[in-house]
């Protein structure tokens, strides 16, 4: 077991192990910014279930790309129209209809039952994260090709001092 935890933590300590820990990390983020939302809108009554979902999920992909790109895939300087943000946003718009066929189950059944308000808003709340956790390993293995970075100096350039000796001696 000791072996196992040892192989687990030397891996997140490289290239590709810190960029799942930083790409599952903005996902998590962009999962808060649109729950948050979707609090906001629906919970307040500003939205139905639908509107208030798809706002919600559009909101949360803007600094998703952000982050994602700078700080996940190291990205920097202008972004590429068809290499960058096409396949993003074509994947964005994807998971959002795909959230959307999950806010109509979610409106289907709050309209079919006689709850609360605030354990519907859980119903719309839970519809929307489990699209977003279908959806998100797909969309890894898209982004993860989109910003792949092709050349090896321009990942060592993103390596910290100590990464960059543990990949030399390997």
């Amino acid at each position: 077991m000791h072996d196992r935890v040892d192989q687990i933590i030397a891996w997140s300590r490289t290239h590709e192990g810190r960029k799942l820990i930083r790409y599952t990390s903005v996902s998590v983020i962009s999962t808060v910014v649109s729950q948050g939302f979707i609090i906001v809108f629906y919970g307040i009554h500003l939205m139905g279930i639908v509107a208030s979902t798809i706002t919600a999920n559009a909101i949360a992909t803007v600094p998703s790309y952000y982050l994602n790109r700078n700080w996940t895939w190291g990205k920097s300087g202008r972004s590429h129209l068809f290499k960058e943000i096409i396949p993003f946003w074509t994947l964005a718009v994807l998971g959002i209809a795909f959230s959307f066929f999950g806010s109509l189950f979610a409106k289907h059944f709050v309209n079919s039952h006689s709850f609360p308000h605030l354990v519907n808003l859980l119903v719309v709340m839970a519809a929307n994260f489990i699209s977003f956790a279908i959806f998100w390993v797909a969309k890894l293995m898209v982004f993860n090709r989109i910003f792949h970075v092709s050349e090896l100096e321009e990942v060592d350039e993103h390596l910290t001092e100590e990464e960059f000796a543990h990949r030399i001696e390997d």
